[in-house]
């Protein structure tokens, strides 16, 4: 429980300090996020390679995916993701119904526009994580209903 608490407060504190340091200008291009998704991606790189140094190689791109909704998610989030969805020609919907770097907000739709400030570094990780696997990949997140998101791995 106190891992929990300590990385959301981490999170949080690496928000604001990538928030508060830039310029204007740099908040209207979107370059915080950018940070915030590259840090993520080394993040996830590091990660993944201590998760996966005593596992066998995956067989394919869903097996690769299901590492990444049990043992990567739980690894950093404490639960697995709740559903996974596949078009079987490379597209993977990832769905987190109690987000955790999101429960914190309010249920209500006036955080819906600071959202993506709270999912880049999670968008990174798991990029970052599937890279360091092979899986070049485009990940993006979206949310219409709090704390519920959507992970998109193209």
């Amino acid at each position: 429980m106190a891992d929990e608490a300590l990385f959301q407060f981490l999170h949080y504190e690496l928000m604001q300090y990538i928030y508060k340091s830039a310029d204007s200008k740099e908040t209207e291009n979107g370059r915080n996020i950018t940070k915030l998704e590259n840090m993520g991606f080394r993040v996830g790189q590091g990660l993944i390679e201590r998760l996966t140094k005593d596992t066998a190689r995956f067989k394919d791109e869903l097996d690769t995916m299901k590492f990444i909704c049990k043992d990567f998610w739980t690894c950093v989030f404490k639960k697995q993701i709740d559903n996974l969805r596949t078009n079987h020609q490379g597209i993977y919907v990832l769905q987190d119904n109690k987000f955790r770097l999101l429960s914190q907000l309010s249920a209500g739709k006036q955080y819906l526009e600071h959202a993506p400030k709270y999912l880049a570094f999670s968008c990174g990780l798991v990029r970052g994580a599937l890279s360091n696997l092979g899986v070049k990949s485009i990940v993006t997140a979206e949310v219409s209903v709090m704390p519920t998101i959507l992970l998109q791995k193209i």
